[in-house]
């Protein structure tokens, strides 16, 4: 493997600290100059990494990133670049970046010129098309558009990577077709931070949930109408008896309790009755003031007073309410139950009756769509997911039943089954109040009782989906049910395994079957009319790699199937919720929604869903921010719902014949028999995906790779949620990672982002490309299915390159610094980068990453042979890593000149320098500011009785002003790049 080309230092630089302790690095102070132009900045840098690049293909010893950032920092020591030039600079980037991904949103739904022409009446008219040429009648359309086949589901997590004003704007200007109304709404997005809001909370994620929730309703009753409009135009007389509710609007924010203690159950239901209020807000606002609707408005009237007077007394959040609140709330809830409705029957009776009743047919599409929504949602504005871990049901059960061992050893899996269906035999329902709910310590006991009272005295309409993480045995579903029966709502829930984990994607199936033994279960499902699954591509692709996580995803899908038809289920109907963020590093499509909604129900599982009878709801995550995005707008939403409505349609919008065709944008046909090759070759496919994942695996069990995550990665980037904060070492300071594990599966991908190479995307696929070149090949041309996989290591290869993560490494690597000070004529220099060097050999990271680095490159250099099309990075995105680079070798030259001093809570001056290493600049900074206060002792000048003791007489601001503050303002130019390469990737994590 090459070795890093020697850096340089030779070219005229500026005053060193040991001469001028004031510094040039990064202050305006330098001397007088006329500040170059934005883009003339920008263009030269540019050409700066384009002859970089050039230079460096026939020197295999030059690294052209760290050449660009060695050149940036002698322009930063001569002050040709201060601290204005940058600032403008940023916001000329950010601008580029954002009008980027304006543009790409603007594709990635399908906006097309006539957003606001109506899509949906040609979709529905297509729909009813389809119908009749298949001989259909009425009922058969009310059948088609009654079912609801699918579920956009909005999702939190700390995914929120960007301001709430930011990611207005791109909603906005990825609706607008004017281009100077774009331009403008760009421009003042570029003028602020591209930084996430400060202190995120719980209620922030909730809010933005809404915001996206309300344009998704909205959409849906525009597509509705629709329907409804075409079933009038076919059926004159009879088209009020369709209730069209084909999707749906879903959300877990505010009851996803996995992994976290900080939500509350008071906090749920306050959420729960905002999610209801909002539902009646919308009913009073849409419903007809006619005669007919008189009633309707009255009860709904009635029940939006009530619900407010039971918001008022909700505990807010983060508060601990007392006894005496959770009283208080309790009789709001109780006191004001009826009028406030816990069931939209009579609500839904109500609007059919004033439809009866209605005297113009405007007036009856107007209550016909009211109908609708409420039928699909009930009296909530999204319907609720709750979530946690299996863990937590496994103790809430471990009161009333004692196991001997863990419940995923496989040595005790009999005695597990067998214990908690005798539990099961015996299980009587106990009464629910607001006291035993306070009361309640264990999370599981809490959320089920949690449930039962959402389902008493907020909405009781629908079941609740109840979702549990890290699902690895039958045990953790039965004793789910046995708690359900436990609290009285075992009818009402729908319990749901997520299978996300290596081994839950191995071991799914077993799951599910030794549930299936059981004849609870089974009587479960039958009661419900349905088999709940949950698919998550955050842990699976990051431990097994993206492409093989959709392998063996789709194998336990297909396996789910057969399964059903094994018990008799073909009459039980499959729900499959695909959680994924928008990162290609969590599962979400790049390419477009249509692809994305392809990729997750891919076509061989469709058909054999179909052949078998079983009918298929599919439901997926929109997550965070980015997942908002595609319902940021009433454009935007309107076209994501098409999108989605044209891929579950698909097979009724078009004829049998072309549907044989039928591929989403600009896929490869597949013929033949099974329709796509990648079908008809599952020895390919199996040693395919298999290599993948052996490779990921490997990679994982890296050290380099913890290495590499964990050193100075979390530095990169902000806290993005309302998730508590990431767990701290004994002796101050973020502890260090030793396994991927330790971080949490957004932070991983993130950090692959601002590392530049996605490896949880691309790593694994040159070695399993190589193993049948020619029929690699011969798949991405052919196969529908195989490209569509493909063109997530696409994506990943165009915001990636290995130069970029090499620079990364070697600024990890004390040699680097080392043959540096060896080439420097700068005394001053040579002695920063000494100590820099010290440092690293202390932390001694760069023999696992330079063992990383050639793992990494030998199977990158298999993937370009296999597939040489791939992209490269951008140039403006390469930069943007070589400016960063450069800011964090500054704040490190900085750092090595902070005074010496005694020990502060354990932490010595080389350890605080380590700290630095790893870019905790924040705690450095708090530590920092006690060890060097700024203010004078308040204790001096005061008489205490005695001779005074020794005090600390002096401040410190010379320190502040020429190391600390240039040092905060370096970091939160750092935290602004990764910010902005956050929105040239396209995804936060």
């Amino acid at each position: 493997m090459d070795e890093p080309m020697p850096l340089d230092d030779r070219l005229p630089c500026g005053p060193s600290l040991s001469e001028d302790p004031v510094t040039a690095m990064l202050d305006d102070r330098s001397p007088v100059r006329t500040p170059p132009a934005a883009e003339a900045l920008e263009a030269e840098l540019l050409a700066l990494v384009t002859q970089s690049r050039a230079q460096s293909v026939d020197d295999p010893f030059r690294n052209p990133v760290l050449a660009v950032t060695l050149a940036i920092t002698r322009r930063l020591d001569s002050a040709e670049i201060g601290e204005s030039d940058l600032d403008a600079l940023f916001e000329h980037l950010r601008r580029q970046a954002l009008d980027a991904r304006a543009g790409r949103l603007r594709a990635y739904v399908g906006l097309g010129p006539d957003a606001a022409g109506g899509s949906e009446a040609d979709l529905a008219g297509r729909l009813v098309a389809g119908i009749a040429r298949r001989d259909g009648d009425l009922e058969a359309f009310r059948d088609l558009v009654g079912r609801t086949a699918f579920a956009a589901v909005f999702t939190a997590h700390p995914t929120f990577g960007m301001p709430k004003a930011v990611a207005a704007a791109i909603a906005e200007a990825a609706s607008t077709t004017d281009a100077v109304a774009r331009a403008s709404l760009v421009a003042k997005a570029a003028g602020v931070s591209s930084r996430p809001d400060a202190n995120i909370s719980l209620d922030d994620e909730f809010d933005q949930a809404c915001i996206a929730a309300n344009h998704g309703r909205s959409a849906l009753d525009r597509f509705n109408g629709a329907l409804l409009d075409a079933a009038r135009e076919r059926w004159p007389d009879r088209w009020t008896e369709i209730v069209p509710k084909p999707l749906a609007i879903a959300s877990w924010v505010g009851c996803d309790t996995d992994g976290r203690t900080d939500i509350g159950w008071w906090d749920t239901l306050r959420y729960r009755l905002i999610s209801k209020r909002m539902q009646l807000d919308r009913v009073m606002r849409d419903l007809p003031e006619v005669p007919a609707t008189r009633v309707v408005r009255e009860l709904t009237a009635g029940a939006l007073d009530s619900v407010k007077r039971q918001l008022a007394g909700a505990p807010l959040l983060g508060t601990k309410p007392s006894l005496e609140a959770v009283h208080r709330f309790a009789l709001a809830l109780i006191i004001e139950r009826e009028r406030a409705q816990v069931d939209s029957g009579p609500l839904l009776a109500g609007l059919t009756a004033a439809i009866s009743a209605a005297e113009s047919d405007e007036d009856r599409r107007a209550i016909a769509v009211l109908r609708s929504g409420i039928a699909a949602h009930g009296l909530s504005n999204a319907l609720p997911h709750f979530r946690l871990n299996a863990s937590q049901i496994h103790n809430a059960v471990r009161r009333v039943i004692d196991l001997e061992g863990e419940p995923t050893d496989a040595a005790h899996r009999r005695s597990h089954l067998a214990t908690i269906n005798t539990l099961l035999n015996d299980v009587q329902p106990v009464a629910v109040d607001f006291g035993a709910l306070a009361a309640e310590r264990a999370s599981a006991a809490r959320l089920m009782m949690t449930i039962a009272q959402i389902l008493k005295h907020v909405d009781g309409t629908h079941p609740v989906r109840f979702l549990i993480a890290e699902t690895e045995t039958g045990y953790t579903l039965l004793s789910a049910l046995w708690l359900a029966r436990h609290y009285g709502i075992a009818d009402r829930l729908e319990i749901t395994p997520l299978f996300e984990t290596a081994s839950a994607l191995e071991q799914g199936i077993r799951v599910l079957d030794d549930a299936l033994r059981n004849p609870h279960w089974r009587r479960h499902l039958k009661r419900l009319g349905r088999l709940c699954v949950q698919f998550g591509y955050s842990d699976s692709g990051r431990y097994v790699g993206q492409l093989a996580a959709t392998f063996w995803i789709e194998r336990l899908r297909l396996r789910i199937t057969e399964l059903m038809v094994q018990n008799e289920l073909t009459d039980v109907e499959l729900v499959i919720f695909d959680t994924h963020g928008e990162s290609i590093g969590r599962g979400a499509h790049p390419t477009s929604l249509a692809d994305r909604l392809a990729y997750l129900a891919p076509e061989g599982a469709r058909e054999k869903s179909q052949a078998d009878g079983i009918r298929v709801r599919l439901e997926s995550s929109f997550q965070g921010s980015d997942g908002y995005l595609m319902f940021g707008s009433a454009d935007l939403a309107r076209a994501s719902v098409a999108r989605i409505a044209e891929h579950v349609f698909a097979d009724a919008l078009t004829d049998e014949d072309a549907f044989a065709d039928y591929v989403m944008n600009d896929a490869p046909k597949a013929t033949g028999a099974g329709r796509d090759p990648i079908y008809a070759e599952p020895d390919f496919a199996a040693e395919f995906f298999r290599a993948a994942r052996q490779s990921m695996e490997e990679l994982v069990e890296d050290p380099g790779y913890a290495a590499l995550l964990g050193t100075f990665g979390p530095g990169l980037i902000d806290k993005t949620g309302s998730r508590p904060a990431a767990r701290q070492s004994d002796s101050g300071g973020p502890a260090m990672i030793t396994h991927p594990r330790q971080l949490r599966a957004i932070p991983n991908n993130a950090i692959l982002h601002q590392l530049g190479f996605l490896a949880n995307s691309l790593h694994g696929i040159g070695r399993a490309a190589s193993r049948s070149p020619d029929l690699f090949r011969q798949m991405r041309e052919d196969s529908v299915r195989f490209s569509r996989a493909f063109r997530l290591v696409q994506h990943a290869a165009s915001v990636g390159d290995l130069d970029v993560l090499r620079a990364y490494i070697d600024t990890l690597d004390p040699a680097v610094w080392l043959e540096r000070a060896r080439r420097t004529r700068r005394d001053a220099r040579r002695d920063e980068l000494i100590v820099v060097a010290d440092a690293l050999e202390r932390l001694n990271l760069a023999p696992d990453l330079r063992r990383l680095f050639g793992r990494l490159t030998c199977d990158w250099l298999s993937l370009q042979t296999a597939a040489p099309d791939l992209a490269t990075m951008p140039v403006r995105l390469t930069l943007l890593h070589a400016i960063r680079l450069a800011l964090i070798h500054r704040i490190w030259f900085l750092a090595v000149h902070i005074p010496s001093f005694r020990p502060q809570s354990g932490i010595t001056r080389e350890g605080l320098l380590e700290r630095f290493l790893r870019l905790d600049i924040d705690g450095c900074l708090t530590l920092l500011d006690e060890v060097f206060p700024i203010t004078p002792d308040p204790t001096l000048g005061l008489n205490f009785g005695e001779p005074p003791g020794p005090r600390d007489v002096g401040t410190y601001e010379s320190e502040h002003a020429t190391l600390f503050q240039p040092i905060r303002r370096l970091f939160l130019r750092v935290r602004e790049i990764s910010g902005m390469i956050q929105h040239e990737v396209g995804a936060f994590g």
